[in-house]
């Protein structure tokens, strides 16, 4: 007998629709056979959903037995699709009744124990999200620990289950399972609660400035600075200053946490701001992503967040040149034989780094004893494109005593957000529902209409190209940056005190790598 399973399979961090087949013929010889390109997991599957089907009270079949997993061309992951497979083949084999109408308004995910009991997985969000698009699907069947995340989709009915019995009871319309209820509201409603504050950083108003500057327009940017000097300090609490996380960035960002298994207990929905800071020794794949199977890597791990790269120079040349790609297009593609698979990954990157091997280049308090050709070498680390990505630089020197001694409390995150929140309330209403969100992405051709200068900021500017050299891309990072100091003040046209900010947070690499 035939019977047919709508189920799923991730491929990276989207799910496909999968329809597992079991077909159960009479044969002298018991044989159970797996086709439909599945990998070595999930053959190795057929051993462990045997002993789940006779310990839930079943019988193996002494029949022959051919599972297919349709579409052929696809690969296939393991973890999802125990409870299908298992389930059509105690259809196959004439152990339960169903109404195929039925059975066929529900999909069935789940990995099962050798007892018979679920299991959770990997990847219950996007695999609800592509449930809810497939035409016929009413609902979907997975482990209890997984209902919380797939009830984030609203469109769907989510019934949790324990074991393959209970799966049995629901399909045989002898046990009703209620869907578990969406709470998405409720995440949300705890969103924004930082322990972090900016107000905690004594001194470095000229780094709050410029981190704000980046906040309100997504831009890219990199603190030099001695030992000591704040510059962690000061990145781990850009999240503090960013607008609340919405609704369809935190299900995007979610997703890649989800497949990775990286959702932390009793959060079934990320509505923070990721903020990632990788080691140097990560490897490119770390990074950006990749593998046999291809799966996402920190760029996308901080997608709508912060990507904080500390002690810059100590990352491999080859893991710094890979970043070109994700902080130009927002997305890291990622080709392989059978298929190409691509990652979110829109964030703003915070790196930090001495000005030389001992940090204490040009410090008025320390001597540096590193040698001309060690300060080249240690600069050199950091490529021309990868800084001329970098919207805006800075120095963050070390603070004074009378700073660290002050009482009196500096800018707080607070006060700072509210300006993030004007800057980025003006570049919605400029950039209406489109694809574009903030200044930092701005197509070229808008830069024309949006940011139009007056003759003395266009003079300002050509002279500041032709004395620090800027190239192409320098002269259009400027004028977004001065776009969003611009928004950050409420002014609709840019002035000659917006550019020279601008212009100002460009030149730093003019000064150190010479």
């Amino acid at each position: 007998m035939l019977a047919k399973i709508n189920t799923f399979s991730l491929l990276g961090i989207e799910a496909i629709g999968v329809e597992a087949e079991v077909d159960i013929s009479r044969s002298s010889l018991p044989k159970t056979t797996l086709v439909g390109l599945p990998e070595a997991a999930v053959k190795e599957s057929i051993y462990r959903i045997e002993r789940a089907i006779e310990n839930s009270g079943f019988s193996r079949p002494q029949d022959r037995t051919v599972i297919n997993l349709a579409p052929a061309e696809l690969p296939k992951q393991a973890a999802a699709l125990d409870l299908p497979m298992a389930l059509g083949i105690l259809i196959g084999s004439q152990q339960i009744e169903i109404d195929h109408q039925f059975l066929s308004n529900y999909a069935f995910v789940g990995e099962l124990s050798l007892e018979g009991n679920t299991r959770p997985l990997k990847g219950a969000l996007s695999i609800a999200l592509a449930a809810a698009k497939e035409k016929g699907v009413r609902g979907i069947l997975l482990p209890s620990d997984n209902a919380p995340e797939a009830a984030v989709v609203t469109e769907l009915e989510v019934i949790p289950i324990d074991s393959l019995s209970q799966a049995v009871g629901f399909v045989t319309e002898q046990l009703d399972l209620a869907p578990v209820p969406s709470c998405v509201e409720t995440y949300f409603s705890a969103n924004g609660k930082h322990i972090d504050d900016f107000g905690e950083v004594r001194g470095q108003e000229m780094a709050k400035r410029a981190l704000t500057v980046a906040a309100g327009g997504g831009h890219n940017l990199l603190m030099v600075g001695p030992p000591g000097s704040g510059k962690t300090m000061l990145a781990r609490r850009l999240p503090s200053i960013l607008p609340p996380l919405h609704p369809k960035g935190a299900i995007e960002t979610t997703c890649i946490y989800s497949a990775l298994g990286r959702l932390a207990e009793n959060q079934p929905l990320l509505t923070d701001r990721p903020f990632r800071s990788p080691h140097h020794t990560i490897s490119d794949i770390g990074l950006v992503g990749g593998g046999r199977m291809p799966m996402p890597g920190e760029v996308s791990l901080s997608n709508h967040g912060v990507l904080f790269l500390d002690e810059l120079p100590e990352f491999s040349r080859r893991s710094l040149e890979v970043l070109r790609q994700p902080l130009e297009d927002k997305k890291v593609t990622i080709s392989r034989a059978l298929q190409s698979t691509t990652f979110p990954a829109d964030f703003i990157l915070v790196a930090a780094m001495n000005p030389c091997p001992c940090g204490y280049r040009n410090d008025p308090r320390r001597q540096c004893h590193c040698s001309a050709p060690q300060i080249e070498r240690y600069m050199a680390k950091i490529s021309g494109p990868l800084l001329d990505r970098i919207d805006i630089q800075i120095e963050v020197p070390a603070v004074a005593y009378e700073s660290l001694a002050n009482r009196r409390e500096g800018t707080n995150s607070q006060t700072m957000q509210r300006e993030v929140l004007q800057a980025q309330t003006l570049q919605r209403e400029r950039f209406g529902k489109g694809s574009v969100l903030d200044n930092a992405h701005m197509p070229h051709r808008a830069l024309q209409e949006h940011c139009d200068l007056d003759a003395a900021s266009s003079e300002m500017l050509k002279k500041s190209i032709h004395q620090f050299g800027l190239s192409a891309r320098a002269h259009a990072k400027i004028l977004r940056v001065a776009r969003t100091i611009a928004d950050l003040e409420g002014s609709d046209n840019i002035s000659t005190a917006h550019l020279s900010e601008a212009i100002h947070y460009r030149i730093l690499d003019r000064k150190l790598w010479v």
